[in-house]
């Protein structure tokens, strides 16, 4: 019991007042840690994420910065792609000095007078100031690439070429022969002659001598407004025809201010080679003859030709890297051309213009036949035109040399003491598909076409025609593909080279289309003429040994070619 006077105390339980203390308490202590825990979460999260490199944008640096360091990223982390450092092989040669540009301009463009035009552009050069000046070469009107133009009132000249003719059977004297195009038939416009010669200021004027026509009419095409090849005779005044000039324009009254200007080309040195080989514009874009050409170079080589002249409209790529290897080697010099005038030169249509109007093709084709003589009448003693289908075969004897000194000179000295302006070849076929009928020689490569078409027609074509010449560099005025159309001193004469002597070998699949029906006789008849094997062993090794360093019997690069030709045919 408890005493009586004691307190009694209230009974145990919780006190509100106590109780809502202790509780907040609790809670603030809770949300410390809580926080506190937070906290460290969020330190500790960002001490790792130190350690790892993020690509983070940030608008003050450079986007393509961001971007490279992206890829980086991505390459570093890609283990099959190769290594950053090694970069794409690019041309890193310095820009060109305005000297340098200069030359290259004059190695691309060699009828035109850069240089000397250089060399005077500051200073005032004509009669005065409104009369005869020298052109700027920045105002001369130039018509396809390679072309320089001259308005007349009476008809349109192209020009494309100037050469300095002193040769002793010229009558004329020292003349600058122009050869160009011209929209007339028989021009009868008066031109003048603009002569620059070096230290003189002030052009010496002439009137031009005649325009020479380099076809005939009764070849067709003969109308007003088709451009026809003419070559237009500049005779130098007496006074200064023991110079050079430097450069020439042709214009209508003398006083006028030309729009043209050829350099004048005279490369004459001490003595002359013997052969030289000049080809018309290659029109073989859409054929690979790569492996051909490169066996009729090298036999054309062995045979004796110095050089090989080619004027390039448009080839296959193949042909391209065999004309490149060669002109490295000096054997062969290859120079660009185009048709003048309105005439198309867009690749593919080119060639399908020339493929369906013949005569502008032949007209247009003397233009670089003729350039090339002109260029090389005083390097070399004879130039044959030939195509890269046909060579001209001594039937003994291993040269041309040989031939001319040792067969035909003598005899035609025989029968006339005086030279010929040229010497022709008679022309029989190899034809393609006769070797089918006797197989293949084992011992001689499938690609050695020549070498192996050693089956022909047993019939010559007739006498005079489809002949090629050797031309003699003395005496031919203007050529055609055939004979020469016009000559120095007594005339074209021509000597029929023997068909003993030599043969004019034509590869071909078929006759030309004016022999069709004779090409049927020609088939019936056949024989066996290997008079090409006595080249056979070195011929076989030159060709086999440039087609191997140049890659050709590489399947993948041939693969790759064929893959090429296929898109671009598509």
């Amino acid at each position: 019991m408890q005493p009586h006077n004691s307190k009694v105390q209230a009974p145990l339980g919780p006190n509100p007042k106590m109780f809502l203390q202790g509780n907040r308490g609790g809670r603030f202590f809770t949300k410390v840690i809580t926080l506190g825990i937070i906290w460290a979460v969020i330190i500790y999260t960002a001490l790792q994420f130190r350690s790892i490199k993020l690509d983070v944008p940030m608008p003050h640096l450079n986007s393509r910065f961001l971007l490279q360091k992206r890829l980086d990223t991505l390459t570093r982390h890609d283990s099959t792609t190769e290594a950053t450092d090694i970069e794409p092989s690019v041309d890193k040669s310095p820009s060109l000095s305005e000297d340098k540009l200069i030359n290259d301009i004059q190695n691309r463009l060699p009828n035109l007078p850069i240089v000397y035009w250089n060399l005077h552009k500051n200073q005032p050069m004509g009669m005065n100031r409104t009369c005869a000046r020298f052109p700027s070469i920045l105002d001369i009107e130039f018509n396809n690439n390679y072309w320089q133009t001259l308005h007349t009132s009476n008809g349109t000249f192209h020009f494309f070429g100037a050469y300095l003719d002193k040769r002793k059977n010229n009558r004329l004297g020292p003349t600058v022969r122009v050869l160009g195009m011209i929209d007339r038939i028989e021009p009868t416009v008066i031109t003048h002659c603009q002569f620059w010669f070096d230290g003189k200021k002030e052009p010496v004027i002439a009137k031009s001598f005649e325009y020479k026509y380099i076809w005939y009419k009764k070849w067709g095409n003969y109308k007003q407004g088709i451009f026809q090849p003419y070559l237009t005779a500049c005779v130098i005044p007496q006074k200064y025809n023991s110079l050079v000039p430097q450069s020439i324009s042709l214009v209508e009254k003398p006083c006028d201010n030309s729009t043209n200007n050829l350099r004048v080309i005279y490369d004459a040195p001490k003595e002359k080679k013997d052969f030289a080989v000049c080809v018309k514009g290659l029109d073989f874009l859409h054929e690979d003859l790569s492996v051909r050409l490169v066996e009729w170079i090298e036999l054309l080589n062995l045979l004796g030709a110095d050089k090989v002249f080619l004027y390039q409209l448009q080839v296959h790529p193949n042909i391209t890297k065999i004309l490149d290897h060669y002109e490295k080697e000096g054997k062969v010099q290859v120079t660009p051309i185009t048709l003048a005038g309105v005439l198309p030169n867009a690749p593919a249509l080119q060639h399908y213009f020339l493929s369906k109007k013949t005569n502008h093709k032949r007209q247009n084709e003397l233009i670089p036949y003729n350039d090339c003589f002109y260029k090389n009448m005083y390097k070399y003693k004879y130039i044959a035109l030939l195509d890269i289908d046909e060579v001209i075969m001594p039937i003994e004897g291993t040269t041309w040399k040989d031939l001319m000194e040792n067969k035909v000179l003598p005899k035609a000295l025989k029968s006339n003491k005086e030279e010929r302006a040229s010497y022709n070849v008679r022309n029989v076929y190899f034809l393609d598909d006769l070797i089918h009928d006797h197989g293949w020689f084992k011992e001689i490569p499938k690609y050695m076409h020549m070498l192996q078409h050693v089956y022909r027609t047993k019939n010559f074509t007739k006498p005079g025609q489809y002949v090629k010449c050797f031309h003699n560099t003395e005496k031919v005025l203007t050529l055609h593909n055939h004979f020469p159309l016009s000559c120095l001193g007594s005339g074209c004469t021509s000597y029929p080279i023997e068909t003993t002597d030599a043969q004019l070998q034509h590869y071909r699949a078929d006759c030309v289309k004016t022999l069709k029906k004779s090409c049927e006789e020609f088939r019936k008849t056949s024989v066996m003429d290997t008079t090409i094997w006595k080249f056979k062993e070195p011929l076989i090794q030159r060709v086999s040994s440039t087609l191997k360093t140049l890659g050709f019997f590489n399947s993948n690069n041939n693969s790759d070619m064929l893959k090429e030709s296929s898109i671009r045919k598509r």
